[in-house]
């Protein structure tokens, strides 16, 4: 079965279309048609003196009433099918007692197809058109004119009422898109939003990292090595106690970088956390892409962290320092240990720099100092066009 047409209360009622105003003026016009048709019929049955007059104008005035009262009602399904079906008992009284009450019909035709389903509604032109045609021929004799008239008034209705029906649907659907759209936008917006918080946060986070954070570690070392050098100095509790501040402060810094940085396991599987990573890494410069070789197993979450902070902490440098173009991180399980390779094919450095403290890249050692507190291995080899920074940890017997 089709769809209805749009009920009494949605005729020119199509909201945020450029098509409003045509709705607007073809139930603008139906009003004007149906008035002008009843109108009709009443002068005529004042002009044409008769016994039935007053019954014809009565019968008119009522069929206006009824009209207008659906109208001002804006009355919807099955409220609208019984004021219809009224309207359509008025008309047939009068059809009884006046010819020119066939006129009538044409406006009925709209209706019937606004408002009720088809077949439904060609079936009720269809019977309207039998009474338009039957009443006249009754009361006016039987013509080819009689007959031929009500049919085509039927007929350029109905194709009236199924090409307006057609452009209902085409804004119903335009409207639909565009809110869509609307709810679309909002929700990039939100997202957008969402994106720049983290981004100014990781933003935050690495300034941090490299600016205070390695001052402190910095100083830590400096004093450090002022106390080993030496420590029968009047000085040396003064010393002792900064260093004990820098270690401190340094540790703080390290859990506010901590909290500004997105948990990038929350709810997520290490392969998973690694992926994020590197379509966040991904540019039109970089291409990034994650590889989990062997079967994957659940790693303690000590560890688990500890392999993503050392990702995280590789791809950054590999951002900020390589200018590659191509980079790999590989997460690899085997019997007895998992691996994690940071490859691309970047500029190189000398991995000397290592030897020389954090002073020089503080991110490197931040790496190795992890690996060495989770008790595994680290190696790093670059030259120009190839760097790996690779660890491992072992696993215990219960991880397998």
């Amino acid at each position: 079965m089709d769809e209805p047409g749009p009920n009494l209360a949605k005729l020119g009622e199509m909201h945020r279309s450029p098509l409003t105003p045509v709705f607007a003026g073809l139930q603008l016009g139906l009003h004007v048609l149906v008035m002008a048709l009843a109108g009709v019929v009443f002068l005529r049955a004042l002009i044409d003196e008769s016994d039935l007059t007053a019954t014809i104008t009565a019968l008119a005035v009522i069929f206006v009433a009824v009209y207008l009262f659906g109208v001002a009602k804006r009355l919807r399904g099955n409220a609208a099918r019984w004021w219809l079906a009224v309207l359509t008992l008025v008309w047939i009284a009068t059809m009884a007692v006046s010819a020119d009450a066939a006129y009538l019909a044409f406006g009925l035709f709209f209706l019937y197809l606004h408002i009720l389903r088809r077949p439904w509604s060609l079936l009720a032109v269809t019977a309207a058109t039998a009474v338009a045609v039957i009443g006249t021929g009754l009361h006016r004799g039987w013509t080819i004119a009689g007959a031929v008239g009500p049919i085509i008034g039927a007929a350029v209705a109905v194709a009236i009422g199924l090409g307006y029906q057609a452009l209902y649907r085409e804004a119903a659907e335009r409207g639909r898109l565009i809110d869509e759209l609307m709810n679309t936008r909002e929700e990039l917006a939100s997202t957008s939003r969402d994106a720049g918080k983290f981004a100014e946060r990781e933003r935050l986070a690495a300034e941090i990292h490299d600016t205070v954070a390695q001052g402190l570690s910095s100083i830590q070392m400096l004093l450090h090595a002022a106390e080993r050098a030496d420590p029968e100095s009047p000085a040396i509790r003064q010393i002792s106690l900064a260093r004990e501040t820098a270690a401190d402060s340094l540790a703080e810094t390290r859990q506010l970088i901590a909290e500004l940085t997105p948990a990038a396991l929350d709810g997520q599987s290490l392969a998973d956390a690694l992926r994020r990573i590197c379509e966040r890494a991904s540019s039109p410069e970089l291409e990034a892409r994650s590889v989990v070789e062997g079967e994957a197993i659940r790693l303690p979450m000590p560890l688990e962290a500890t392999l993503v902070r050392i990702a995280q902490g590789a791809v950054s440098n590999v951002l900020r320092h390589a200018n590659a173009t191509r980079m790999a991180v590989t997460l690899t399980y085997s019997d007895n240990t998992v691996s994690l390779d940071v490859v691309d094919n970047g500029r190189g450095f000398d991995v000397k720099v290592l030897d020389r403290g954090p002073a020089e890249s503080f991110g490197l050692n931040a790496i190795r100092r992890r690996v060495e507190l989770q008790g595994g291995t680290f190696s790093i080899e670059s030259e120009p066009g190839h760097t790996a920074v690779a660890v491992t940890f072992p696993l215990e017997t219960g991880e397998q």
